[in-house]
């Protein structure tokens, strides 16, 4: 059976806007079956970089250590560009998917930093090492880099593209059970993948 396309966006709307609390503890996923589609790799390592936000939210919180870092972050970005024509796909493209895995970032820290302040009780009590954090993001960027090249005929501007990316999108989130957070930040970190 075929969905047609505005029955599919229904889909994709009502799984990203499921009900639940607004904002989880931090956790990291169990492993889970692995997106649906073409883009569901690539999906699975953008839920696990959105994860990781967690971690990154956990070792600045209290310590006056800012969201935004604007330096590193165009830092990153241009190293980014750099692998990205080494590899034969597009830098600027590149560089704005993953500039989209920055802000999702952000919105997770936001998300986390009011909670936390909020409700004290529910803010982490270890700080994770920041250095390790970024070590863990370095990989994840390889990761992700790899599955850019492995599904860059996939990723044009064709519905064929906004149909795979909601299929992968919407098996994400039942399968890593996505609190409105990571829905939210999901979003973020999928709206140039097409």
């Amino acid at each position: 059976m075929k969905l047609r396309v505005p029955v599919l966006t229904a889909l994709v709307l009502a799984a990203l806007s499921l009900g639940g609390e607004a904002m989880a503890a931090p956790r990291q996923p169990a492993p889970a079956a692995a997106a649906a589609g073409r883009l569901g790799p690539l999906t699975d390592l953008v839920v696990e970089r959105l994860f990781v936000g967690d971690e990154v939210a956990a070792a600045k919180f209290g310590t006056g250590k800012p969201i935004d870092d604007p330096a590193r972050e165009e830092q990153e970005l241009a190293e980014v560009r750099e692998r990205a024509g080494a590899l034969g796909i597009d830098p600027e493209r590149t560089a704005r998917f993953f500039r989209d895995q920055i802000e999702a970032s952000k919105v997770v820290q936001r998300g986390l930093f009011a909670r936390w302040t909020a409700h004290p009780g529910e803010a982490p009590t270890t700080r994770p090492d920041l250095a390790v954090i970024r070590e863990e993001l370095d990989a994840l960027t390889t990761r992700l880099l790899d599955q850019l090249v492995a599904t860059e005929p996939a990723r044009d501007a064709s519905i064929a593209c906004r149909v795979s990316a909601a299929e992968a999108a919407v098996s994400a989130v039942v399968l890593d059970r996505l609190d409105a957070l990571h829905r939210n930040a999901l979003r973020t970190a999928l709206h140039s993948l097409c």
